[in-house]
């Protein structure tokens, strides 16, 4: 009988015990490995203790020990060029070269990509110079939305209400140096109102495969008030995304960038995200992420059939087949429970209990900001943990969700009680 892939899970978040959950049930699928991975994925994987930048060990890792396929996870490793370090060694990648990922790691890149390749987006202006990002503020229309060029880990990212407020930002980013080189230029765009939608696509180069469309929570408080944060929760599908407006969104945004990336010799093979609002006018891209989602992989990874391994591998040797990507009726709901202190400085090392408990009634438990120490299960990070529901209706799966969350404690536990509570009642 001929061996399962060796695959190489990158990563060590809640979106990537997502990803290993889900390739440890494809048929296709042999030996698991997460580098470094985390508590959770440590049941399902062998752990590889090397760092998700340390781009050049794990590529020279993979090649040592024959991995079929790297699927990587986090944005700063792409960014680094760990796909192109494996296409060197002609180790298949889920995971797009660091040209390709332009899309996300600048986002001045991305306006003018959108612009070229007529991708419908917002108004936008891009500034490096402070005085030069206040006349604009002082110019323009609000609500304004000013961002940071470059990674800041789903953050960087100011609403404006008020000129004061813009200036603010402005200034945190260009003077105060708030984000360090990822703030060095900064995109100041228009505001646009609507419903918002992330669609994460699967591409090979030539072919995109949406995925179930989800919603995501990026404000830390119910009814999106605080910071932002790297996703507090999420569902799909989403109930405003039907099967002509997801085929639309195929059409206008993401099968245009993959086209045009392909145009510029930068070929897309991986995930790709766009964080969408649907307007009055129609879908328009917020941004794009090149990369799998965190909270949404957690709840659309739930809904897929099929062999996701092989689907992987096919994306990342050229060989997609749309039509393989399918996904089941039903919802799933996510819960993010992060650590007291987050998103501003995360409170670490409290004792988590209560994950027996919420696994028992059905509800899954994914492991972001955790760690073993003394033999004791521990808060390591800002998110801390998702807990995911299924349901027949998203109804039905944020209340078991809710329910695994309430079992889970630890000391200043913080989570939205508003994830999906709207839609839901809607239905």
């Amino acid at each position: 009988m001929e061996r399962g892939l060796r695959i190489l899970v990158v990563g060590a978040g809640g979106r990537e015990h997502a990803l290993v959950r889900r390739l440890a049930a494809s048929p296709s699928a042999g030996a698991l490995f997460a580098a470094p991975g985390n508590p959770g994925t440590d049941e399902l994987a062998a752990p590889v203790p090397i760092g998700a930048t340390e781009v050049e060990r794990l590529a020279d890792w993979a090649a040592a020990n024959r991995i079929d396929l790297v699927v990587i996870g986090p944005e700063a490793a792409i960014e680094r060029g760990l796909a192109d370090l494996l296409q060197d060694r002609d180790i298949p990648v889920f995971g797009p070269t660091r040209a390709a990922a332009e899309l996300e790691w600048s986002k001045a890149f991305a306006k003018r990509f959108c612009t070229e390749f007529g991708i419908p987006t917002a108004a936008y202006a891009v500034f490096d110079d402070p005085e030069r990002a206040m006349a604009h503020v002082d110019a323009s229309s609000l609500p304004l939305v000013v961002k940071v060029d470059g990674l800041a880990a789903g953050k960087g990212v100011w609403i404006c209400e008020t000129r004061e407020q813009a200036r603010t930002a402005v200034l945190s980013a260009l003077i105060d140096g708030a984000f360090g080189a990822s703030g060095g230029r900064i995109v100041i765009e228009e505001f646009l109102t609507g419903e918002e939608a992330s669609v994460v696509a699967l591409c090979d180069g030539e072919r995109v495969a949406p995925l179930p469309p989800a919603r995501d929570y990026k404000r830390l408080g119910d009814g999106d008030v605080g910071p932002n944060t790297g996703g507090m929760g999420g569902y799909a599908p989403h109930p405003d995304i039907d099967d002509l407006t997801l085929a639309d969104i195929a059409q206008t945004i993401l099968q245009p960038a993959i086209d045009g990336l392909r145009a510029m010799g930068r070929p897309y093979r991986g995930a790709l995200y766009a964080g969408l609002m649907l307007t009055a006018a129609g879908s328009k891209l917020l941004e794009f992420n090149c990369r799998f989602g965190d909270p949404e992989t957690q709840v659309t990874l739930p809904l897929l059939e099929g062999d996701f391994a092989q689907t992987l591998r096919d994306c990342a040797t050229g060989r997609l087949d749309p039509g393989a990507v399918r996904w089941r009726a039903g919802a799933a709901a996510c819960v993010v429970l992060a650590a007291p202190g987050y998103p501003e400085r995360a409170m670490t090392g409290s004792p988590i209990d209560g994950i027996s408990d919420a696994e028992a009634i059905g509800a899954t438990v994914l492991h972001a900001g955790t760690a073993r120490r003394n033999g004791a299960l521990v808060t390591a990070g800002g998110r801390v943990l998702s807990v995911v529901g299924e349901g027949a209706t998203l109804a039905e799966a944020r209340r078991l969700a809710y329910a695994g969350a309430e079992r889970i404690t630890f000391p200043g536990r913080q989570m939205r009680r508003d994830i999906g509570a709207r839609q839901a009642a809607r239905v």
